[in-house]
């Protein structure tokens, strides 16, 4: 057993692995040459200072994992079942490719001086010093990521301004009418924020917007989205997904033969919302493995009808003093019910599809998200009037 990436879902895929009876041996490779380590400290804990890292608590060799790192992928031979690697070929019997997402560069950005990411362990250390100066600080992007980092940067002391594409914060991810109340937690927050600017040019003093605006900074950090981290798979016959993520099927496997993907670089058809998910979330990079185990492990065995893989997405972030949770997937969803005032400090937003709960954002209410999010596994259908109550429980809001 091979495993590609050495993040959350590989990691987790190893451990899974063992503890639902795997005997083979297991070798996971590591592109990073720090031990395997989670990434949402990376933003908050890490960046502070307030932890030096947040590597993994586990035993690799208790385990009789073999950990490779600063090992890269550049080639996949599906057909010798071989990967080409930074350190020469590596055969494998059954692969699982766990590379998740790397993040997207500004045009123009490359190699100027002062232009940041944050995606690894290394770019978190880079930008310590930047949060510990106070420096002025420009955001590219009101995405989570960019709204994580400026509520840490501002929390330093930095200056702080966010400069986004769109006409308002998270545009690719919530409504407008749900993200524009998230607008004003920036000026709360004594953070600036500058929507519909494209960014014209990048140098060491800062960003030039398109309409000639000049925004003067010290760093600026650049958070527009990740793209799965695929590329390596050219020529290599893994189906791959308009979006760029291998295009696992229900049970996590891969096109070829026993090739399984998970986490940010694979995408899977979902029963319950009638369309395949690529889901860029801590929490599918710790579910997901346990489905490739059970089918890596299960397939081994007589009579194994397979593991399916169609969970409720979840993640939460913790911006500008709130706590934000999302749980469930509300594209295909024909209806919007508040709970609760969205200029105030806890408020909730259930999405409806014929009368069932299919997803809900919680702002302040953790009690709303636990049990909305049951609720969406059970597809249970929902009192309009109730649900519109946040003094009434979801759960007693069930038809």
């Amino acid at each position: 057993m091979v495993i590609v990436g050495a993040g959350m879902a590989g990691v987790q895929t190893a451990v899974a692995l063992r503890e639902q009876g795997w005997t083979g041996g297991v070798l996971l490779l590591g592109a990073e040459a720090h031990q395997p380590y989670d990434r949402p400290p990376l933003s908050k804990a890490v960046l502070l200072g307030k932890a030096d890292g947040s590597a993994f608590d586990v035993d690799f060799a208790a385990l009789g994992v073999e950990l490779r790192l600063g090992v890269s992928v550049t080639g996949l031979d599906t057909g010798a079942r071989r990967l080409e690697t930074s350190s020469g070929p590596v055969p494998y019997d059954v692969l699982v490719i766990a590379t998740g997402a790397e993040p997207i560069t500004l045009p123009g950005a490359e190699g100027v001086p002062g232009v940041h990411l944050l995606r690894t362990l290394d770019d978190a250390e880079r930008l310590r010093p930047v949060l510990a100066g106070q420096r002025e600080v420009v955001v590219v992007g009101a995405g989570w990521i960019g709204a994580e980092f400026a509520t840490a940067a501002r929390e330093a002391g930095c200056a702080v301004t966010v400069v986004e594409a769109a006409d308002r914060p998270l545009a690719g991810a919530l409504p407008a009418e749900v993200a524009a109340p998230m607008a004003g937690w920036y000026a709360d927050y004594g953070v600036e924020l500058v929507t519909g600017a494209r960014v014209a040019a990048v140098d060491e003093e800062g960003l030039l917007l398109g309409d000639g605006t000049r925004l003067r900074a010290e760093a600026v950090v650049v958070g527009i989205g990740a793209r799965p981290a695929t590329g390596w798979l050219a020529g290599s016959g893994v189906e791959l997904a308009a979006d760029g993520s291998i295009a696992a099927d229900e049970r996590l496997r891969a096109s070829a033969p026993d090739v399984y993907a998970v986490g940010d670089c694979a995408s899977f058809p979902s029963a319950r919302y009638g369309e395949r998910l690529l889901v860029h979330h801590w929490d599918n990079a710790l579910q997901g493995p346990r489905t490739v185990a059970a089918n890596v492990v299960g397939s081994r065995t007589a009579h194994f009808t397979g593991s399916v893989y169609d969970p409720v997405p979840y993640f939460w972030s913790e911006q500008f003093g709130r706590f934000v949770q999302y749980a469930g997937h509300h594209a295909a969803a024909d209806e919007l019910v508040w709970r609760g005032d969205p200029e105030g400090a806890a408020w909730s937003v259930c999405w409806l599809r014929e009368g069932a709960l299919v997803a809900l954002l919680a702002v302040g209410r953790p009690r709303d998200l636990a049990q909305g999010r049951k609720l969406i596994e059970q597809g249970a259908r929902l009192d309009r009037a109730r649900a519109a109550d946040p003094s009434v429980p979801l759960k007693s809001a069930v038809l």
